[in-house]
């Protein structure tokens, strides 16, 4: 697992199944990198947890990483992967277990609620379609993972993959990373 880290690290994506800490671990990459993160899940659904048309998702996503630098979190990967691995100095993949996933989304379904990755009026509950979202963590990696490894090696083959296995690794890579003042927009 390359340990290398923060110093030329500009745009990074951060891949791995619904519950394995996307979200927290870009907000903490984010923080410590003065980087801005930009939650997939965010632009993609829309009030009420209706799906927009594939090409307003991708020219929000465009939009939101035009700039010189970010950290984007979410799969998403037939959809953005064209437009977000050209870019990208780094993929991180976290690869939790399963019953930890799993875990993680039942809670936040029990919970309640709208989390500050999602946007206004897709709050979480338990409900038929939540059932099913259990189901669709469960099978993550039989189902989806392959699909979304295919993708990656096809459009980012170039792009260098970091694989967080667990707490401790994720803590170490933290650890790696300098803490730096935010950065413009502009650049360096």
């Amino acid at each position: 697992m390359p340990l290398n880290a923060g110093n030329d690290l500009r745009r990074l994506v951060i891949l791995g199944s619904a519950g394995s800490g996307k979200s927290t671990l870009a907000r903490q990459i984010g923080e410590r990198l003065g980087l801005p993160v930009v939650h997939l899940d965010v632009l993609f659904w829309e009030p009420g947890w209706k799906q927009p048309d594939d090409a307003v998702f991708r020219a929000r996503v465009a939009a939101a990483i035009e700039g010189y630098s970010w950290i984007s979190e979410g799969n998403y990967s037939r959809q953005t992967f064209d437009l977000r691995l050209p870019r990208a100095d780094r993929v991180i993949w976290l690869e939790a277990p399963r019953l930890l996933c799993v875990w993680r989304v039942l809670m936040r379904g029990l919970k309640g609620g709208r989390r500050p990755d999602l946007p206004v009026g897709c709050e979480e509950r338990m409900d038929r379609a939540y059932l099913a979202f259990l189901r669709y963590v469960w099978n993550f990696n039989r189902d989806v993972r392959p699909r979304i490894e295919a993708t990656l090696r096809a459009t980012g083959p170039s792009v260098p993959v970091t694989r967080l296995n667990g707490r401790a690794d994720v803590e170490a890579y933290l650890a790696t990373l300098p803490v730096k003042a935010p950065r413009s927009e502009d650049g360096p």
